[in-house]
């Protein structure tokens, strides 16, 4: 019972990021800009808050350093993934990002000394057999291997390095210290990035400069506070794979609001993803001879 908040945290951390595609795909704004306002208008809001409360606690330098290194992995990463979506399809950058389980896996074994259980490897196959399926077998084979493909697996690598330090971070800091220290880092970083790749910081219209607060609150701040509790408190490697499930929700969201078709085959994908999702919260071991 002391996992459900994490785990409704988790949740709704889930549906907080499962809105970015869409707005992502609405191209009201470059995506590295895009990348760079989300960062720094969450915080702008989270600051004021932290100081007024003083719910700031500033950590020890080893973790000051952990939590910069932090901000400016999550905030390559989401740069990185908004180029691949906007320079190729939220499909392919979707099915490649969420490659970063299997990372998460091999560096929690090799650099966290962390084993992960038969459970997570059973259910990391029968998840990513789910994705593969819900956007189609044909489009996996087809793959194009050109700078929006490397993107997108980039980004799946720096995600999953950011899970694995962000675990190792929060054990010493709390969730609103460690986003506020990683966000001002990445706000930092991409906007230090932006300036030199000579990116646009204004012009944009009220819907696009509406879509990048909506990003920066939803996206960033609700999702990721409480997915950094959720990761606190539970295992990286099952909060990554449980992230996996974001992209049943977009499929959803997308054929609400950009009305794409939602096919028998991706639903039956879903299905399958969500219960290799289950399996890693299975708390007995899963005997490989009674699945098979």
């Amino acid at each position: 019972m002391k996992l459900t908040k994490p785990r409704l945290a988790l949740i709704g951390g889930i549906l907080c990021i499962s809105i970015f595609p869409i707005l992502v795909k609405l191209k009201l704004a470059p995506g590295l800009i895009s990348a760079f306002y989300r960062m720094f208008f969450a915080v702008l809001l989270l600051l004021p808050y932290v100081l007024v409360t003083k719910s700031f606690k500033l950590p020890k330098t080893k973790f000051i350093l952990l939590a910069v290194l932090c901000g400016i992995l999550f905030s390559s990463d989401v740069a990185v993934w908004n180029i691949a979506i906007q320079d190729s399809s939220a499909t392919q950058a979707s099915l490649l990002t969420n490659l970063s389980p299997l990372w998460v896996g091999i560096g929690s074994f090799f650099f966290l000394k962390i084993r992960p259980a038969t459970n997570f490897w059973i259910g990391t196959v029968v998840s990513l057999f789910g994705m593969v399926t819900l956007v189609g077998f044909e489009f996996f084979m087809d793959l194009n291997f050109d700078q929006a493909f490397l993107f997108a697996v980039l980004s799946g690598i720096l995600y999953s390095i950011y899970l694995l330090v962000s675990k190792k971070a929060l054990s010493e800091i709390d969730v609103l210290s460690f986003m506020t220290i990683s966000l001002l880092a990445s706000s930092i970083y991409l906007g230090i990035l932006c300036y030199a790749l000579d990116q646009p910081f204004a012009g944009f219209s009220n819907t696009g400069w509406f879509v990048l607060a909506l990003q920066a609150v939803i996206c960033q701040l609700c999702a990721w506070l409480s997915i950094s509790y959720a990761t606190q408190h539970m295992r990286a490697t099952r909060v990554s794979l449980s992230l996996l499930s974001q992209a049943v929700i977009t499929s959803i969201l997308a054929w609400l609001f950009l009305e794409e078709q939602i096919t028998l085959q991706m639903v039956f994908g879903g299905i399958i993803l969500l219960l290799g999702i289950r399996i890693t919260f299975y708390d007995k071991t899963i005997s490989l001879k009674k699945l098979f």
